[in-house]
């Protein structure tokens, strides 16, 4: 597949918590907080993903509207209709197509691969993809692994043609979703499981947890094989990848990577300040690379993570 993406944006809300904030709130220390997780500081955000969406989304575009809009988000603003629509209300448009890509933290990376088969097809011309997560809504408390973790925000791209002569395209894509760790990242509620008026449905239905070793554990080993299955793709090693730009899961899930042939210097790590914002942690990873200019026209970089599911996924792209 041939495109690329020409344009970045993101958005952090002002409201920041530290792990001495949450520390009485989860019933741990702030040292357990940053050794656990790797997380100092995360944002809070007191406005809806809708709002976020768009500011991210205003920097990536610039004055010139895109022909489509996907979402690439995991926190809804509500069940019907999607998504999208709020986020186009909030930017001011009308009558742009778009819909939504939910993968869980893997949204942004899904959605990136279908927008460029699209954009490589023809069918559109300048796609915004936006993430915007408003995760901190659901966090429990009484699950400290998973409620520590958690931050706001949100990160957009314009994806585009490749001009002729110029190099950028999709290397390789590789994905797999293993159903048997589905109890691993669970938010049971607001479906038909675990629907508001059935009797049975109690609010920590609505709450996010996970099994954090359980994750570590399956995730490890299919990551380290999807890394080769990749790479081997593209036709390259691992230590060949001039930039890795992964999901931002966690600091002890990003330090795992070096083992996979991953020079630990080209991990671009957010995770620290921003904390985990699901399906926003990649694309604010990539836009803080191209920002601080560790990311160059010509460069191959890796863009990698794991989704609740659970899922792998990476793709290779000549940026």
């Amino acid at each position: 597949m041939r495109f690329r993406v020409t344009r970045t944006g993101m958005h952090l809300p002002d409201e920041i918590e530290t792990a001495d904030d949450l520390a009485s709130r989860v019933g741990r220390s702030a040292k357990w907080i940053a050794t656990r997780t790797g997380v100092a500081e995360r944002r809070v955000s007191r406005v809806g993903m809708d709002v976020m969406a768009a500011e991210a989304a205003r920097t990536a575009l610039g004055d010139e509207p895109p022909d489509l809009i996907v979402n690439a988000s995991l926190t809804p603003i509500q069940l019907i209709p999607d998504s999208s629509i709020f986020v186009q209300r909030a930017l001011g448009y009308e009558g742009i197509p778009s819909f939504s890509v939910h993968a869980t933290c893997l949204s942004f990376l899904v959605a990136l691969h279908q927008v460029g088969a699209l954009v490589s097809a023809g069918a559109y011309r300048r796609v915004l993809i936006v993430s915007a997560e408003q995760g901190s809504v659901c966090r429990d408390p009484s699950h400290p692994e998973s409620a520590v973790l958690i931050g706001d925000g949100a990160a957009a791209v314009v994806v585009e043609p490749c001009p002729s002569g110029a190099t950028s395209e999709l290397l390789a894509w590789d994905m797999k979703t293993f159903p048997s760790g589905a109890h691993l990242a669970e938010l049971r509620g607001c479906g038909t499981s675990r629907h508001p008026n059935d009797p049975t449905t109690v609010p920590a239905d609505n709450l996010f947890r996970m099994n954090g070793p359980g994750i570590y554990k399956k995730a490890v080993l299919a990551v380290g094989r999807m890394v080769r299955r990749v790479c081997d793709k593209a036709g390259i090693e691992p230590g060949d990848i001039d930039l890795v730009v992964p999901h931002q899961a966690s600091g002890p899930a990003l330090a795992t990577l070096p083992r996979f042939g991953l020079p630990e210097d080209r991990v671009v790590r957010i995770v620290h300040q921003t904390g985990n914002c699901i399906a926003a942690s990649l694309p604010m990873a990539l836009h803080t690379a191209v920002e601080e200019g560790r990311l160059e026209r010509g460069m191959t970089v890796l863009l990698m993570g794991t989704g609740a599911g659970l899922s792998v996924g990476a793709a290779i792209l000549r940026w």
